[in-house]
Protein backbone atom coordinates (compact mmCIF):
# COMPACT_ATOMS: atom_id res chain seq x y z
CA UNK A 1 0.00 0.00 0.00
CA UNK A 2 1.28 3.16 -1.37
CA UNK A 3 1.76 5.91 2.07
CA UNK A 4 -0.26 8.75 1.63
CA UNK A 5 -3.54 6.64 0.29
CA UNK A 6 -6.76 7.20 2.97
CA UNK A 7 -6.66 3.73 3.78
CA UNK A 8 -3.74 4.21 5.33
CA UNK A 9 -3.75 4.74 8.42
CA UNK A 10 -0.44 6.00 9.23
CA UNK A 11 -1.66 8.75 6.58
CA UNK A 12 -3.86 9.72 8.62
CA UNK A 13 -1.78 10.29 12.06
CA UNK A 14 0.77 12.44 9.63
CA UNK A 15 -1.98 14.80 8.63
CA UNK A 16 -2.89 14.96 12.43
CA UNK A 17 0.71 15.74 13.42
CA UNK A 18 1.15 18.55 10.92
CA UNK A 19 -1.51 20.38 11.69
CA UNK A 20 -2.26 19.81 15.43
CA UNK A 21 -0.65 23.12 16.54
CA UNK A 22 -2.94 25.14 14.71
CA UNK A 23 -6.19 23.59 15.83
CA UNK A 24 -4.99 23.54 19.35
CA UNK A 25 -4.54 27.32 18.71
CA UNK A 26 -7.73 27.66 17.37
CA UNK A 27 -9.26 25.37 19.99
CA UNK A 28 -7.95 27.45 22.72
CA UNK A 29 -8.73 30.84 21.84
CA UNK A 30 -12.53 29.53 20.65
CA UNK A 31 -13.95 27.01 23.16
CA UNK A 32 -12.36 29.33 26.18
CA UNK A 33 -13.64 32.18 24.64
CA UNK A 34 -16.90 31.18 23.95
CA UNK A 35 -17.03 29.09 27.27
CA UNK A 36 -16.15 32.72 29.26
CA UNK A 37 -18.20 34.34 27.54
CA UNK A 38 -21.28 32.20 28.08
CA UNK A 39 -20.36 31.64 31.84
CA UNK A 40 -19.60 35.15 32.85
CA UNK A 41 -22.42 37.04 30.56
CA UNK A 42 -24.70 34.55 32.31
CA UNK A 43 -23.70 34.88 35.84
CA UNK A 44 -23.55 38.71 35.30
CA UNK A 45 -27.00 38.58 34.00
CA UNK A 46 -28.58 35.98 36.51
CA UNK A 47 -27.27 37.94 39.31
CA UNK A 48 -28.39 41.30 38.48
CA UNK A 49 -31.56 39.37 37.88
CA UNK A 50 -31.82 37.73 41.01
CA UNK A 51 -31.93 41.39 42.61
CA UNK A 52 -34.18 42.75 40.10
CA UNK A 53 -37.14 41.98 38.13
CA UNK A 54 -36.50 44.92 35.36
CA UNK A 55 -35.71 44.23 32.28
CA UNK A 56 -32.61 47.37 31.82
CA UNK A 57 -30.34 46.79 34.14
CA UNK A 58 -30.13 43.13 33.00
CA UNK A 59 -29.52 44.57 29.82
CA UNK A 60 -27.15 46.92 30.64
CA UNK A 61 -25.20 45.17 32.92
CA UNK A 62 -25.14 42.00 30.17
CA UNK A 63 -23.62 44.42 27.53
CA UNK A 64 -21.67 45.92 29.66
CA UNK A 65 -20.19 42.68 30.89
CA UNK A 66 -19.91 41.77 27.08
CA UNK A 67 -17.88 44.23 25.73
CA UNK A 68 -15.41 44.15 28.93
CA UNK A 69 -15.18 40.55 28.88
CA UNK A 70 -14.64 40.87 24.46
CA UNK A 71 -12.01 43.39 24.77
CA UNK A 72 -10.17 41.85 27.91
CA UNK A 73 -10.07 38.11 26.08
CA UNK A 74 -8.75 39.85 23.30
CA UNK A 75 -5.49 41.72 24.73
CA UNK A 76 -4.73 39.17 27.06
CA UNK A 77 -4.66 36.44 23.65
CA UNK A 78 -2.74 39.31 22.14
CA UNK A 79 -0.36 39.84 24.83
CA UNK A 80 0.25 35.72 25.59
CA UNK A 81 0.76 34.77 21.71
CA UNK A 82 3.10 37.92 21.71
CA UNK A 83 5.20 37.05 24.08
CA UNK A 84 4.98 33.60 22.86
CA UNK A 85 6.10 34.32 19.49
CA UNK A 86 9.09 36.95 20.87
CA UNK A 87 10.32 33.55 22.72
CA UNK A 88 10.31 31.67 19.59
CA UNK A 89 11.77 33.97 17.77
CA UNK A 90 14.54 34.14 19.82
CA UNK A 91 15.33 31.10 19.94
CA UNK A 92 15.18 30.59 16.32
CA UNK A 93 17.10 33.65 15.90
CA UNK A 94 19.87 32.12 18.23
CA UNK A 95 19.96 28.66 16.52
CA UNK A 96 20.51 30.62 13.26
CA UNK A 97 23.72 31.79 14.45
CA UNK A 98 24.92 28.42 15.78
CA UNK A 99 24.22 26.85 12.58
CA UNK A 100 26.05 30.26 10.87
CA UNK A 101 29.54 29.51 12.94
CA UNK A 102 29.36 25.63 13.50
CA UNK A 103 27.47 23.96 10.87
CA UNK A 104 29.10 20.73 11.32
CA UNK A 105 28.86 20.58 14.76
CA UNK A 106 24.97 21.04 14.41
CA UNK A 107 24.80 18.38 12.00
CA UNK A 108 26.32 15.98 14.13
CA UNK A 109 23.80 17.23 17.37
CA UNK A 110 21.04 16.95 14.81
CA UNK A 111 22.29 13.30 13.69
CA UNK A 112 22.71 12.29 17.78
CA UNK A 113 19.05 13.97 18.32
CA UNK A 114 17.57 11.44 15.49
CA UNK A 115 19.63 8.81 17.26
CA UNK A 116 18.23 9.24 20.57
CA UNK A 117 14.41 8.91 18.47
CA UNK A 118 15.45 5.16 18.00
CA UNK A 119 17.04 5.72 14.37
CA UNK A 120 20.32 3.68 13.73
CA UNK A 121 23.42 6.02 13.42
CA UNK A 122 23.33 5.57 10.00
CA UNK A 123 20.40 6.53 9.27
CA UNK A 124 20.66 9.43 11.80
CA UNK A 125 23.64 10.98 9.84
CA UNK A 126 21.51 10.27 6.39
CA UNK A 127 18.20 11.94 8.05
CA UNK A 128 20.32 15.07 9.16
CA UNK A 129 22.36 15.73 6.20
CA UNK A 130 19.30 15.33 4.30
CA UNK A 131 17.42 17.56 6.28
CA UNK A 132 20.40 20.11 6.78
CA UNK A 133 20.64 20.08 3.04
CA UNK A 134 16.46 21.11 2.87
CA UNK A 135 16.56 24.02 5.31
CA UNK A 136 18.64 23.09 8.42
CA UNK A 137 16.73 25.84 10.38
CA UNK A 138 13.74 24.30 10.08
CA UNK A 139 15.09 20.71 10.91
CA UNK A 140 16.95 22.09 14.26
CA UNK A 141 13.76 24.17 15.30
CA UNK A 142 11.63 21.36 14.68
CA UNK A 143 13.19 18.72 16.60
CA UNK A 144 14.78 20.87 19.44
CA UNK A 145 12.00 23.60 20.10
CA UNK A 146 8.51 21.97 18.19
CA UNK A 147 8.90 24.80 16.28
CA UNK A 148 7.64 25.94 12.07
CA UNK A 149 10.02 28.46 11.49
CA UNK A 150 7.27 29.34 8.47
CA UNK A 151 4.58 28.70 10.88
CA UNK A 152 4.52 30.82 13.85
CA UNK A 153 1.35 31.85 16.11
CA UNK A 154 -0.40 34.69 14.81
CA UNK A 155 -1.59 37.23 17.90
CA UNK A 156 -3.76 39.12 15.84
CA UNK A 157 -5.39 35.81 14.50
CA UNK A 158 -5.94 34.51 18.65
CA UNK A 159 -7.25 37.59 19.99
CA UNK A 160 -9.52 38.41 17.25
CA UNK A 161 -11.38 34.71 17.69
CA UNK A 162 -10.96 34.88 21.15
CA UNK A 163 -13.27 38.39 21.21
CA UNK A 164 -15.67 37.13 18.61
CA UNK A 165 -15.99 33.90 20.32
CA UNK A 166 -16.64 35.52 23.46
CA UNK A 167 -19.25 37.67 21.75
CA UNK A 168 -20.63 35.23 20.15
CA UNK A 169 -20.88 33.03 23.72
CA UNK A 170 -22.29 35.91 25.56
CA UNK A 171 -25.23 37.16 23.49
CA UNK A 172 -26.86 33.83 23.97
CA UNK A 173 -27.91 34.37 27.77
CA UNK A 174 -28.01 38.20 27.50
CA UNK A 175 -31.06 37.56 24.66
CA UNK A 176 -32.31 34.74 26.11
CA UNK A 177 -33.00 36.27 29.61
CA UNK A 178 -33.38 39.71 28.43
CA UNK A 179 -36.64 38.43 25.60
CA UNK A 180 -38.26 35.77 27.43
CA UNK A 181 -41.05 36.91 29.83
CA UNK A 182 -40.10 37.57 33.42
CA UNK A 183 -41.86 34.36 34.81
CA UNK A 184 -39.36 31.58 32.99
CA UNK A 185 -36.61 34.13 32.59
CA UNK A 186 -34.01 32.71 35.23
CA UNK A 187 -34.99 29.23 33.98
CA UNK A 188 -35.09 29.45 30.60
CA UNK A 189 -31.17 31.09 30.62
CA UNK A 190 -30.50 28.42 33.30
CA UNK A 191 -31.55 25.76 30.29
CA UNK A 192 -30.17 27.99 27.30
CA UNK A 193 -26.98 27.68 29.16
CA UNK A 194 -26.84 24.36 29.87
CA UNK A 195 -27.22 23.28 26.71
CA UNK A 196 -24.75 25.43 25.10
CA UNK A 197 -21.95 24.86 27.64
CA UNK A 198 -22.89 20.69 26.46
CA UNK A 199 -22.05 21.48 23.16
CA UNK A 200 -19.41 23.28 23.38
CA UNK A 201 -18.09 20.52 25.77
CA UNK A 202 -18.42 18.28 23.05
CA UNK A 203 -16.93 20.25 20.25
CA UNK A 204 -14.14 21.09 22.56
CA UNK A 205 -13.52 17.03 23.27
CA UNK A 206 -14.08 16.12 19.51
CA UNK A 207 -11.81 18.52 18.35
CA UNK A 208 -9.20 17.67 21.07
CA UNK A 209 -9.55 13.87 20.28
CA UNK A 210 -10.28 13.96 24.47
CA UNK A 211 -12.99 12.24 26.36
CA UNK A 212 -15.99 13.98 25.15
CA UNK A 213 -18.71 12.98 28.28
CA UNK A 214 -16.11 14.63 30.93
CA UNK A 215 -15.59 17.77 29.46
CA UNK A 216 -19.50 18.37 28.75
CA UNK A 217 -20.42 17.39 32.22
CA UNK A 218 -17.26 19.82 33.51
CA UNK A 219 -18.48 22.81 31.32
CA UNK A 220 -22.17 22.22 32.16
CA UNK A 221 -21.57 21.90 36.30
CA UNK A 222 -19.37 25.22 36.06
CA UNK A 223 -21.69 27.05 34.55
CA UNK A 224 -24.49 26.54 36.63
CA UNK A 225 -22.39 26.60 39.69
CA UNK A 226 -21.44 30.07 38.30
CA UNK A 227 -25.31 31.16 37.70
CA UNK A 228 -26.31 29.07 40.83
CA UNK A 229 -23.60 31.35 43.20
CA UNK A 230 -24.38 34.94 41.30
CA UNK A 231 -28.46 34.68 41.61
CA UNK A 232 -28.16 34.13 45.50
CA UNK A 233 -25.56 36.62 45.75
CA UNK A 234 -28.43 38.85 43.73
CA UNK A 235 -31.10 38.20 45.47
CA UNK A 236 -29.74 38.81 48.51
CA UNK A 237 -28.00 42.03 47.84
CA UNK A 238 -31.62 42.80 46.22
CA UNK A 239 -33.22 42.19 49.42
CA UNK A 240 -31.49 44.48 51.51
CA UNK A 241 -31.58 46.99 48.76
Amino acid sequence: MEIGTDENPQHWHEEIGDDVGNRLNWLRAGVLGANDGIVSTAGIVMGVAGATAERSPVFVAGIAGLVAGALSMGAGEYVSVNAQRDSEQAMLAMEAQELQKMPETEQRELAKMYERKGLSRETAKQVAQELTDHDALAAHADIEFGIDPDNLTNAWHAAFASMVAFTTGALLPLLVITLSPLSIRVWATVVTVAIALAVAGFVQAKLGFSPRGRAVVRNVAGGLLAMVVTYAVGSLVGAHL
